[in-house]
């Protein structure tokens, strides 16, 4: 085991956690979200991989929540049969099997792309199909992140307080802004060591990379792609957020600072993805009764929106046609990027995952031993169809969880917006995930919107914290 700088952050930021508890210190275990590139430490001997800060953290607030008194039946409470968790049961154990066994079984039988991690110089390598330390660990982060699920929707279901969750997302918000600005300015000044102590994964850090001549920002993610799709998530909360209660600054604040993070990572999926997922949130929206939720002043502002949306659309076609630097870099983010050698590589990975999924019977390569650069293509590559079908189960089961509290209350108004800042991060993860595991954050979101909707339903309209001991 490897000791970083950051170690000692992660030591100090997971004290001050265990000190607070989960209950006064859920936001400082989302501060840690936006430390993408942290690491823990680093493990020479299991494939030089990187424990990171914030998969720390999962396992710190897992043992808070289940060596509290009566915490093992609040745990099994939430795998109940018919509840998202039990699905999540199935998909881990299912991934055991597809880590350990499906490689083993399946040697040789495809050729997979893998990650080489020989001082991260030999990038991504075509090899037989066999067990490796990629199997180890790849089981491991998805482990942690259904951990994560597991452990928020258990916290959430016996301290049903949304606003407690809203101020842990802000918190990360904030912090995802800071540090992106100082990503800017310290490259800028030319003292990037600032940053150096929250790049410590052995993963590339591609911190100098430019669009156009513009630094992209990527904060403290390894690159502007993850940071974008970090934004991205922040950005579906607090759109909903900010729409179903337009009065409150703070959702408007904090959407204005998702919104501009998301736009000056100059990604090109977290552009994609926002279209995306605006589309789908507007034709959901006018499909169903959320409209309403929504007050007047919100179809006001959807209108005023609308205007300066087409209007935007008029300004950046014609700037498209007219300005050459406008042009270059629209092509360059969003309609050539296909074209590009990193387009090119990209969709050979994905066009060999569907190989992976024939070759190996549907029943994938195993987790860990293959990627693509899309997440349904790497699920399908990695767990096939059976784990894909029950990763799909999964999330079906989260994004329908319904709150018996009345349309309106603050508990069902949290959980939409976590089920949308699931939704915002799944557009973008579509277009650039290169594994199954859609990462600690998409399930921590999902574990509050579980946890938070089954304690609201069991009593509507209640938000006091279950006695500590109460089994639930």
């Amino acid at each position: 085991m490897e000791i970083l700088s950051s170690t000692f952050i992660a030591a100090a930021m997971i004290g001050t956690l265990l000190v607070l508890g989960l209950r006064r210190g859920l936001w400082m275990f989302f501060a840690m979200m936006p430390l993408g590139a942290a690491a823990a430490f680093n493990m020479p001997a299991v494939g030089n991989a990187s424990f990171g800060i914030k998969e720390l953290a999962v396992i710190a607030v897992f043992g808070m929540v289940f060596l509290r008194p009566g915490g093992p039946d609040s745990v099994i409470g939430t795998v109940r049969p018919g509840q998202p968790g039990c699905i999540a049961l199935v998909l881990f154990v299912w991934c055991i099997l597809s880590a350990f066994w499906v490689p083993a079984v399946f040697r040789g039988a495809t050729e997979v792309f893998t990650i080489s991690r020989s001082a991260n110089a030999n990038g991504i390598r075509s090899i037989p199909l066999g067990p490796t330390t990629g199997n180890l660990t790849q089981l491991f982060t998805l482990s942690i992140s259904l951990a994560a699920f597991l452990t928020l929707a258990t916290f959430s279901r016996l301290n049903p307080d949304p606003r407690q969750i809203d101020r842990a997302i802000a918190v990360a918000t904030g912090l995802n802004l800071a540090l992106g600005l100082l990503d800017l300015l310290s490259a800028a000044g030319g003292f990037e060591i600032v940053m150096e102590p929250l790049r410590t994964a052995n993963y590339t850090i591609l911190w100098e990379a430019r669009m156009m001549g513009l630094k992209r920002m990527i904060g403290a993610f390894p690159e502007a792609s993850s940071f974008g799709s970090f934004s991205m998530g922040l950005f579906g909360f607090w759109l909903h957020r900010y729409l179903v209660e337009p009065k409150s600054r703070l959702a408007l604040v904090m959407l204005l600072i998702a919104l501009f993070c998301l736009l000056r990572s100059t990604s090109s999926a977290a552009y994609v993805g926002l279209v995306l997922f605006v589309a789908v949130y507007v034709a959901y929206g006018s499909a169903t009764r959320m409209r309403s939720v929504l007050q007047r002043q919100v179809v006001v502002t959807a209108i005023i929106g609308a205007l300066l949306l087409w209007h935007a659309v008029i300004l950046v076609y014609a700037s498209y046609e007219l300005v050459e630097p406008v042009a270059a870099f629209l092509n360059e983010t969003v309609f050539e990027k296909l074209g590009t050698d990193s387009g090119v590589e990209r969709m050979s990975w994905n066009a060999q995952a569907l190989r992976n999924l024939t070759d190996t019977w549907l029943i994938g390569a195993g987790l860990g031993s293959a990627r693509a650069s899309n997440w349904l293509l790497s699920t399908l590559g990695s767990l096939g169809v059976p784990g894909t079908l029950l990763f799909i189960g999964f999330l079906a089961s989260v994004f329908a969880m319904r709150v018996r509290g009345g349309r309106g209350s603050e508990a069902q108004m949290t959980v939409s917006a976590l089920k949308w800042g699931c939704a915002a991060t799944l557009a973008t993860e579509l277009l650039i995930a290169s594994t199954p595991n859609l990462g600690v954050f998409f399930f921590a979101m999902a574990g509050l919107a579980t946890g938070l909707a089954r304690s609201t339903a069991a009593e509507p309209g209640r938000y006091t914290p279950v006695p500590r001991g109460h089994p639930a």
